[in-house]
């Protein structure tokens, strides 16, 4: 077994105590044996099935912070907070799955399309959201930074709905107006519907656990260290959606794993946003009359602009950038022997993972 494998196990074996804890707690209010057998099904479908990257990383972070191994107390509590961010994320996508009348979700049915559950999703998802904090209060109701993770959990989760509402209202699937996209709203979608959640949540979360303080000194400078890693992992992260548009457009199914869809769906990516930002008056006429159809010749007209306006171009430049920008951000934290400081291999791992990514 890899040791990626490995880690993934082990993490996937402390949500089998984290789902018993949950369902347990329904079990001590004397809930039925209906509602307890919901509520286990609700759980393992829509929490554990995902890459999981959110989650794991809370450890990895912790671990990084820390110069060492996570004893068996340490591990559990980073995998809490890590499960946490996975029932965040699973609260999210079955709200998503309802709004887009999605079909399918991690190669099985969506939880609202499963037999017998329709709108009672609507209710589950909001379960799958209020288990995080039922799980914080067991688990760090004694913890000086309790009340650090409460508020950063509930904050990130307004932050991610604001990103969801401009998205919706920007660029619903069955109206589309192109005059309401621009890369600026592009940005600040992503930056609120993705980044914050996926990227600083994480590392936030391990770096409140850790006990990194919220400011300190260290080679005669003045660290804030949560700013210093909002700092960079909100524009990591808003590269790493604009990597995965430019890789719906541009990767070939047998690599990316899936047919892009972002044409035919009318998503505000970053693709369709740069188009529009230097097209010709022709080719912006093209867009208007075959973005967001679901038709192929439709599809291919508007890729054939997008090769026109060099988009493959544009990309590589932005990413080759955005590249160098983050790592002198990187190479910025100074860093100390004592383990409760930010360390630059928290940001680099991330980095790493996603450059040039190719799928």
């Amino acid at each position: 077994m890899s040791d990626k494998a490995a880690r993934r196990a082990k993490f996937e074996g402390a949500w089998t105590r984290i789902r018993d804890e949950l369902v347990g707690y329904l079990a001590g209010e004397d809930m039925p044996k209906e509602a307890l057998e919901w509520f286990t099904k609700n759980l393992d479908h829509n929490v554990p099935g995902g890459k999981l990257n959110r989650g794991m990383s809370v450890v990895d972070t912790a671990e990084i912070i820390k110069g060492a191994k996570l004893d068996e107390d340490e591990y559990y509590k980073a995998a809490v907070l890590g499960w946490g961010v996975e029932l965040l994320q699973a609260f999210f996508l079955v709200a998503d799955d309802i709004m887009d009348n999605s079909i399918t979700r991690r190669g099985q049915p969506c939880w609202y399309r499963a037999p017998g559950v329709g709108m009672v999703a609507v209710n589950d998802g909001i379960m799958l959201e209020a288990s995080i904090y039922y799980l914080l209060r067991k688990h760090f109701r004694s913890e000086p930074y309790y009340v650090d993770l409460l508020e950063l959990f509930l904050e990130t989760t307004f932050q991610t709905e604001m990103g969801q509402l401009i998205d919706l209202i920007t660029a619903p699937e069955d109206h589309v107006d192109l005059s309401k996209f621009s890369l600026a709203k592009h940005s600040k979608i992503v930056i609120y519907k993705t980044a914050y959640y996926s990227f600083y949540l994480p590392v936030a979360l391990a770096m409140y656990m850790t006990r990194v303080p919220a400011s300190y000194v260290l080679d005669g400078k003045t660290v804030e260290p949560y700013k210093a890693a909002m700092d960079i992992l909100i524009p990591l992260g808003e590269y790493f959606q604009i990597q995965d548009d430019f890789l719906d457009f541009s990767a070939p199914p047998e690599i990316l794993g899936k047919i892009g869809t972002d044409i035919v769906d009318n998503k505000c990516s970053w693709c369709i946003n740069m188009a529009l930002a230097v097209v010709t008056p022709e080719q912006r006429a093209v867009l208007d009359a075959n973005y967001g159809k679901k038709d192929a010749a439709a599809e291919a007209r508007v890729k054939e602009v997008f090769e026109a306006a060099d988009l493959r171009g544009r990309y590589a430049k932005y990413e080759s950038e955005v590249y160098g920008r983050l790592n002198e951000l990187i190479a910025g934290i100074p860093e100390g022997p004592q383990p409760a400081t930010l360390k630059r291999a928290v940001f680099t791992s991330f980095l790493e993972k996603i450059y040039k990514r190719s799928k």
